[in-house]
């Protein structure tokens, strides 16, 4: 390599350092009530068929704005939402940096992936048999999403104050391996020995005077405990309310991490959530009451999107064949497939998926991984990076399809590939995935380590 020739995969870099002299930060915290007003479609399972009857609780964007003491910022915001696409992004992070200054690559976007929210507008919509009213509905709600998620971070940049930072982790176990062999192949149930991520990352935010402004938190498990028809946040919902009631002034913050494939266990019930956000939160206070590791500066941000092939799309001509063949799903996602073959003359034959990583000085970093990722990428991420304290989360930016590791590719079944119909893409990645996405996590903490002691904004030369 010469000079700043960078060559990525994904053929787009941005990078952006600063360093701190010292251990000071300010922090904003905000939030946003993005419950959706009237019956709307929800998320998460094909098999509902009307649009949500009440509301069991709120649904929140919140955002905590972080600086160093250099003046270089970065915004974390959390959704009660199944997930977000890059249609809703990237018009929010646009919108972000006219209004605040705040680069593309300093701002991640997560979703809590709660199964009782309200459907996204292109986010495995070929899940969903809407009729002309509700696809208005969505439509309308992204809009008002959109809106309302630039807010929410124009509103922790206006509410900056100092503080210190503070990381610990807890423990919860209710998340269990839900991936079981059967038939030949791999179907949805409770795997004991299946891999697990039981971590609890916690980051503290509080102000001069010691009161806590804001807690981050995390788990990695799918927040499928309930199918009603009640909109809420799930396990994470319930969580960052009893977060909130106990700590009576702050805002928590709930990040998902690798969970694809776990579930809560056993579940069915309110009141399953309800333990599990009491569990959470008990995990979180356990974290809290510990003495945590003090986070310093600098704070440096990087994002790249690396692409991810598809087997080989099919052809017109065989789409026009199977077009009345299949199941509803199926018949959908050929239709599909013939309306993006007509207007852009293909199919895609690769995803450019988000690969974000926040590193707040030597004492943590942050990598937001896009998709719904298995918790092979969180396990192994942490064995690339031994001596690094790493937080790996999953579900940022866009939530485009199930994101398998080598192995589950491998092995077969829903979050290999049999979901990709819900996504609205023609069939599963090719092997290699994993290893682009991990030496992508890699290149961008190489790059970040290279411009240490610098201030500069590196884009990728063509190579």
């Amino acid at each position: 390599m010469t000079g700043l020739r960078w060559w990525w995969t994904c053929g787009l870099l941005l990078i952006s350092c600063s360093w701190a002299t010292s251990a000071e930060w300010r922090v904003g915290v905000a939030r946003q009530d993005i419950t959706p007003v009237g019956p709307i479609w929800m998320a998460g399972y094909a098999s509902r068929d009307h649009p949500c009857e009440g509301v069991l609780h709120p649904l929140w964007a919140k955002a905590l704005a972080v600086e160093d003491s250099q003046g270089h910022r970065a915004v974390i915001v959390t959704t009660d939402l199944i997930g977000l696409v890059r249609e809703v992004s990237e018009p929010v992070c646009a919108r972000v940096e006219k209004s605040t200054g705040i680069s593309r690559q300093s701002v991640l976007l997560s979703c809590s992936h709660t199964h009782c929210g309200p459907v996204v507008r292109k986010c495995a919509e070929v899940a969903y048999g809407l009729d002309a009213r509700q696809s208005e509905i969505i439509a309308e709600y992204g809009r008002h999403l959109e809106d309302r998620l630039v807010a929410v971070i124009e509103a922790a940049c206006r509410a900056m104050q100092p503080a210190t930072l503070a990381y610990g982790e807890g423990t919860a176990t209710f998340a269990i391996n839900r991936r079981v062999r059967r038939d030949g192949g791999y179907g949805f149930g409770a795997n004991p020995k299946g891999p697990v991520d039981h971590v609890v990352p916690v980051l503290a935010a509080r102000a001069e005077d010691g009161q806590l402004l804001a807690v981050l938190f995390g788990y990695a498990c799918h927040n499928t405990t309930t199918a009603i028809y009640e909109l809420n946040g799930d396990y994470a919902g319930f969580a960052q309310l009893a977060l909130e009631q106990s700590h009576p002034g702050t805002t928590a913050l709930f990040m998902i991490g690798c969970g694809a494939d776990a579930n809560p266990n056993p579940r069915g019930q309110v009141t399953h959530a309800q333990e599990y956000g009491k569990a959470l939160s008990e995990a979180v206070d356990s974290a809290l009451a510990q003495a945590m590791q003090p986070i310093r500066g600098p704070l440096t941000t990087a994002l790249a999107r690396v692409e991810l092939p598809f087997v080989d799309p099919p052809s017109r001509e065989e789409l026009v064949a199977r077009r009345e063949k299949g199941d509803v799903y199926q018949q959908r996602l050929t239709q599909l497939l013939l309306d993006r073959f007509d207007e852009d003359g293909g199919l895609a034959r690769s995803y450019p998926c988000p690969v974000q990583v926040m590193r707040f000085g030597r004492d943590l970093s942050l990598v937001g991984l896009s998709g719904e990722t298995v918790v092979d990428y969180a396990l192994r991420l942490r064995k690339e990076f031994p001596t690094e304290r790493l937080w790996v989360a999953g579900y940022c930016n866009e939530v485009f399809a199930y994101v398998p590791s080598e192995r589950v590719l491998k092995e077969g079944g829903y979050e290999a590939g049999d979901s990709m119909v819900y996504f609205g893409f023609h069939g599963p990645f090719l092997p290699g995935l994993e290893d682009r996405i991990v030496d992508q996590v890699k290149q961008l903490s190489a790059a970040m380590s290279a411009c240490e002691g610098a201030t500069a904004d590196l884009q990728p030369l063509s190579p």
